[in-house]
């Protein structure tokens, strides 16, 4: 594996109890850099109060539960993602998901109609998504399932994304937008806040498939959402630090929170994200106050226990 910088001391400090709001590691049907398990004891190590176990195809609350058994001290939060792995659109999967312990629900990411539609180009040099092969190789075998659609033809919110959008207030879950188009996250967090949804956070909105321009962020803020900003959005090159720092800036570090992405073999230990954010926000005129808010206050605020 490549060599990667260390965080700081102060960096650990200021992300300790900190939530890692999105991760992606083994057990997983691809290559992941460390189990469950093992990053657990990690995280204990190095302070971190817990993450939440992102999987593109499977639901994750019953595997959260076997971790948190083994490993206590550290919050294993169990998810789902609204894939044709599940169903899509699925209430079904999502009211499970619920009583199973799930504390997250992402909108449809690799099946998002957005992500299907997606032509936007990376910069060049950026590495791709590990799901993109995998995507193209169920693709080959005939096995391509229908985009997830969240809205119909006229951008209105779909009734059976309003059902899901009613469970997931109704058990005080966080719902996090996916893959979905500005557009289309403009709708569903609109429609999650009439529905209820007390816990709203707009996945990476810098990355290829997002794009979300700064003043419809500053919007989705003023709706009562939070951006989530990962690590691995600029570190793989599909933005620029600066482009990403700005945002911060501009939306305001009380709207942000971040997150690492990790996991994937060829990228920094999982359990160094949040720290090596911090260290980067430190240098660029950030106070320990705004990387204490956006890394701990409002990663508890999504993952911690209700």
């Amino acid at each position: 594996m490549p060599d990667h910088p260390q965080p700081s001391a102060r960096a650990r400090d200021l992300v300790a109890d900190a939530y890692d709001i999105h991760i992606h590691v083994a057990p997983d049907v691809m290559r992941r850099r460390i189990d469950d398990l093992t990053l657990a004891k990690r995280f204990a190590e190095v302070g971190l109060a817990g993450f939440v176990l992102k999987s593109h195809y499977v639901p994750t609350a019953e595997r959260a539960e076997v971790v948190r058994k083994a490993a206590p001290g550290v919050d294993a939060v169990g998810a789902i993602t609204l894939n044709a792995a599940v169903g899509g659109m699925n209430p079904i999967a999502v009211e499970i998901a619920a009583r199973g312990g799930a504390r997250f629900v992402w909108m449809p990411t690799v099946d998002s109609a957005n992500q299907r539609a997606c032509t936007a180009r990376d910069p060049e040099g950026a590495t791709p998504p590990m799901w993109a092969r995998l995507q193209d190789d169920l693709r080959e075998a005939g096995m391509a399932a229908d985009p997830v659609d969240v809205v119909g033809q006229d951008g209105t919110v779909l009734e059976r994304t309003r059902q899901v959008l009613r469970l997931i207030g109704q058990h005080d879950l966080t719902l996090a937008t996916g893959h979905l188009s500005a557009d289309e996250i403009d709708a569903v967090v609109g429609a999650a806040v009439e529905e209820g949804v007390r816990r709203i956070v707009v996945t990476h909105p810098e990355f290829t498939s997002q794009r979300v321009a700064v003043d419809r962020q500053r919007a989705l803020a003023a709706k009562g959402a939070l951006l989530e900003r990962c690590f691995t959005t600029p570190h793989s090159g599909k933005v620029s630090w600066r482009t990403w720092l700005d945002h911060i800036d501009t939306v305001g570090p009380g709207h942000s929170v971040l997150s690492s992405d990790l996991g994937q073999p060829f990228n920094p230990p999982v359990e160094d994200g949040l720290a090596l954010l911090a260290d980067r926000l430190l240098a660029e005129g950030f106070t320990d106050k705004d990387v204490r808010t956006m890394a701990v206050d409002n990663s508890r605020l999504l993952a911690g226990p209700r």
